[in-house]
């Protein structure tokens, strides 16, 4: 060969090579051919899981009693529940925290709530050791340590423990998901999501539901799911898994497909205490309660089925035909997913663990109602308004939850339920592990005390792993859980998480050797900032070993073990930053408590993008506020939004109508949509457009200007105020109302928009 062609074909051989390497053809794996006898010098290292180390699918459902599930006796099938029951260990004494955003901290990172700073609800932060909502770096959540030994890792559905302040379009990043090392995310970053027009987010980007009919998102959540595993397994099958699915069902707002509530049409027309006690009697039949347990009675303030009216029996067991029927499919959706990996083959390594429910049921709604938000904002719930919506109730234009009665009865047999941590209808959930691999004892009852910090621990034993004492240089706080792997070989081994206190809202407990000492609740669920402070709260003492649901109050016949109970959970508190208690829920909804990415500025410009601004990144507008857009039309061709801001449960918008500018209120009662703008069209050109908002003797007045000339006015009854998420040059994700006589909203503005500004009050 001669010497030119000798280099042609080195040339050549290099090329193959590099678009070999470039495309995978010849990419090196451990333990492949191509890779060196002695390994790879300069390349990191791949990390690798202890040799059979399980996969982990943890589930977790939101506001779902103990006595919900057919699993646990209750009335709604769950047959994913009970396959994996029938297969794995069922915990009759597994314990949460008594709201969802410490329920989640203490699972992620096997510690007390308090003691990762969510000693309450994100929404409510306090400028408080164990308050302030942001978990620190020296508790590194499960994921980050399973990462850190070669597990791969996702999350899909709710999460509920970023800092409300840095839940904005540029973050900060630092405590999302990924920052907590999970390689993929998604789902919402929020308390609650509407289920058929949920504000999405994809590892750090917002991103809208996909266009499909019916949508709807635990179908899609289980759908990302399972394409997530079915990549993991197809592109690194020698690595393990560990996936969180946290769900929002059956967190209000209620909502599920309406086949799926046509399935239990008339399955509760028996009414809330017939339910329980059929519930209490299951539960005695299988077991999952011992034969001496009391049904805890129904408390005075909540009425019984027979004294409510025929009509609103009819409308009460329609609420609570959505909330099982969203129960039930959730655990359709999940079961989809576990029969994925019965078919790659990975089920039998893979420890599941599904916990029903991140606290009690929800107690929270008195009346039930078909639009929780304005309960929230004081609306009280009439007969005629619960009526009216009864028959939408499930669906999109609902924002429903069911009557504090049906929490009761689906908390069987306990008294109380969420964000009550001094009794267990609040803080005690069913939990099922299952794993073929390891567990042989299936289809057993486990009632040793379990904890939701228990989890970590149990998990990193079951990988063969030990908990890092130091993560990126950030010396870790130990873990509060103990691992109950010991548990899964014996029904009678003695427990060994013998000691636990529990606190939400001023309630509080203190759980040792079968012994609680509870606070009384100061006051219903339904009126948090209504009552003593938690200083006051008396204390009861419970033994459990003989009273099985805390029933009967002990304290006069022990009082040396109460107080030595109330005298632990003093320790407790000072060790875990449970000080200082606060009572009161509402006074703590104002954001004046917690940082702001806002701030105090005299005004807020926004631009026309793809951005999602949620409460901490867009200010709520009200009495001195004005809007200001700057807007370019070409006459009547021009349609389509400027600013939209809410949905169809409450919010606002300015749009271009054939070219006029028109402003749209909707105050969220189903009907009273307020419109302000000129009959006419502007000219075509550049505009400014203003709206003013100003507080009359009752109500609003608004007024709208066009380059600095009145052009409508408008006084109104209602106190105009922007809520939700707010779009500039798009519409929402869902619609700002379903009203056929207003103007159809366009996906995006066929105007120009140079700027959009919000100016505070002087």
């Amino acid at each position: 060969m001669g010497a030119k062609a000798a280099r042609l074909c080195s040339r050549s051989c290099t090329l193959a090579l590099a678009l070999a390497l470039c495309s995978g053809g010849l990419r090196a794996q451990p333990g492949s051919q191509a890779q060196p006898s002695g390994g790879w010098k300069a390349y990191p290292p791949e990390k690798m899981a202890p040799k059979g180390a399980p996969n982990v699918l943890l589930i977790m459902t939101d506001d779902v009693g103990f006595g919900a599930s057919s699993t646990f006796g209750g009335p709604v099938p769950t047959p994913t529940f009970d396959a994996l029951a029938k297969a794995g260990l069922r915990y009759n004494a597994f314990h949460v925290t008594a709201m969802c955003s410490p329920t989640r901290a203490a699972l992620l990172t096997g510690r007390n709530h308090h003691a990762v700073g969510s000693g309450s609800i994100a929404d409510v932060s306090l400028d408080e050791p164990g308050y302030t909502s942001v978990i620190p770096k020296s508790a590194a959540t499960i994921a980050r340590v399973l990462k850190d030994n070669g597990y791969d890792t996702s999350f899909y559905g709710k999460n509920h423990n970023t800092p409300v302040w840095e839940n904005t379009p540029v973050g900060p990043f630092d405590n999302w998901p990924n920052a907590w090392g999970f390689d993929y995310f998604y789902g919402f970053n929020a308390p609650f999501a509407d289920q058929f027009y949920p504000p999405l987010v994809e590892n750090r980007n917002q991103v809208r539901p996909p266009d499909q009919p019916n949508y709807i998102l635990d179908r899609d959540l289980s759908d990302h799911l399972i394409n997530w595993l079915q990549m993991q397994h197809n592109l690194r099958p020698d690595h393990p898994f560990f996936a969180y699915f946290a769900s929002g069902s059956t967190h209000s707002p209620h909502m599920v497909p309406k086949e799926w509530i046509d399935k239990f049409k008339g399955k509760f027309d028996q009414g809330w205490d017939k339910v329980r006690e059929e519930t209490f009697q299951r539960q005695k039949a299988m077991g999952i309660i011992p034969a001496n347990a009391v049904n805890t009675p129904r408390p005075d303030n909540i009425p019984s089925w027979e004294s409510t009216s025929p009509q609103l029996k009819q409308a009460y067991a329609r609420m609570m035909e959505v909330a099982a029927a969203q129960l039930a499919y959730f655990d359709d959706q999940i079961g989809r997913a576990i029969e994925q990996l019965r078919r790659s083959g990975e089920l039998d390594n893979t420890m599941i663990i599904y916990i029903q429910g991140d606290n009690g049921a929800s107690e929270e709604d008195y009346r039930g109602s078909n639009n929780e938000l304005q309960v929230i904002a004081g609306t009280e719930m009439t007969d005629a308004m619960l009526l009216e919506g009864a028959a939408k109730h499930g669906g999109p234009e609902t924002f429903g939850n069911y009557p504090a009665a049906w929490a009761w009865a689906t908390n069987a047999p306990f008294q109380w339920g969420k964000r009550v941590a001094s009794h267990l209808g609040g803080i005690r959930d069913g939990m099922v592990v299952s794993w073929p691999a390891r567990i042989k004892s299936a289809g057993e009852i486990r009632s040793q005390f379990t904890h939701l910090i228990d989890i970590a621990p149990t998990i990193y034993e079951a990988a063969g792993i030990t908990a890092p004492k130091s993560v990126d240089g950030v010396a870790q706080q130990p873990l509060d859980g103990t691992s109950f792997l010991y548990s899964f070989d014996s029904a009678t081994a003695p427990e060994r998480h013998r000691e636990q206190y529990f606190e939400m809202l001023g309630n509080r407990s203190y759980y040792k050797d079968g012994w609680i000492a509870s606070t009384i609740p100061g006051r219903m669920p339904w009126n948090a900032g209504v009552g003593p402070e938690a200083k006051d709260f008396t204390w009861a003492l419970y033994n459990l070993k003989d009273d099985w649901s805390q029933s009967r109050d002990v304290s006069e016949e022990n009082p040396a073990k109460l107080e030595e109970l109330k005298k632990a959970f003093d320790v407790a508190a000072k060790k875990y930053n449970v000080y200082p208690l606060d009572a009161n829920l509402n006074s703590r909804m104002t954001p004046n408590y917690r940082p702001s990415q806002l701030g105090n500025r005299p005004s807020y410009s926004y631009y026309p993008g793809e951005a999602r601004y949620g409460s901490y990144a867009f200010p709520a507008t009200g009495p001195g506020w004005s809007i200001r857009a700057t807007v370019g039309t070409s006459g009547v061709q021009s349609n389509g939004p400027v600013l939209v801001q809410g949905d169809h449960f409450g919010g606002q918008a300015l749009i271009i109508d054939q070219g006029r500018p028109v402003y749209l209120f909707n105050p969220g009662d189903s009907g009273r949509i307020q419109r302000l703008g000129p009959d006419a069209p502007i000219p075509a050109g550049h505009h400014e457009i203003v709206v003013t908002f100003k507080a009359a003797q009752q109500g609003t007045t608004l007024e709208m200007l066009v380059d600095g000339k009145s052009v409508a006015h408008l006084e109104t009854p209602l106190a105009v105020r922007g809520r939700g998420d707010a779009y500039i040059g798009r519409k929402g994700i869902a619609p700002l109302y379903f009203d056929a006589q207003q103007p159809v909203i366009a996906d995006s503005c066929t105007c120009t928009i140079d700027v959009v500004t919000l100016e505070r009050p002087k």
